[in-house]
């Protein structure tokens, strides 16, 4: 336990420090590919939100979804790719090639739908390669290109501000 404690602290040093040295892309094209960083020990509603993304006018094959989940069982499965504190290195680094790949992905927009900081989340946010990322208000300020502000329970509210803003930004 206060191993685990000691990593959390070191690796949201790491990403704040590696966060005043961040170069927001500016993408002028339009928004086709989205990559979603969940936090499911508060939101469980994942599909939801991606339908209400597809409503939207987003490709459900243009969507990749990447989740955390604070303890995963030894003999729990999923069909979507899966993270925890324990895939992550005293490096501040990722160990599962999943989060690997997702954070290497070249995405128009990134969600990351949580809204409490956590090393982990913001470790995945901070190496992704998405050209305009989206996030709650109550997470770093640096983070995010847009910050919208209500919680995590409203993804209808969230969507509907998201999609107002990037039509306003003439993003999609």
């Amino acid at each position: 336990m206060f191993l685990n404690y000691l990593k959390n602290f070191f690796t949201q040093k790491t990403v704040k420090k590696n966060l005043s040295n961040v170069k927001h892309i500016d993408s002028p094209k339009a928004i086709e590919t989205v990559g979603i960083i969940f936090d499911e020990t508060y939101f469980y509603e994942r599909q939801a939100l991606v339908d209400q993304l597809v409503k939207n006018g987003i490709q459900e094959n243009n969507i990749s979804v990447l989740v955390f989940k604070d303890k995963i069982k030894k003999k729990e499965t999923f069909d979507y790719p899966v993270f925890s504190h324990n895939d992550l290195s005293w490096k501040a680094t990722f160990d599962k090639s999943e989060v690997k790949n997702f954070t290497a992905q070249k995405f128009d927009l990134l969600i990351n739908y949580y809204d409490t900081e956590k090393a982990a989340l913001l470790l995945a946010t901070n190496q992704s390669k998405a050209a305009f990322k989206v996030g709650f208000a109550s997470i770093d300020k640096k983070l995010n290109n847009l910050m919208i502000n209500t919680n995590a329970e409203n993804f209808q509210v969230f969507v509907e501000e998201l999609f107002k803003y990037l039509k306003i930004l003439n993003k999609i």
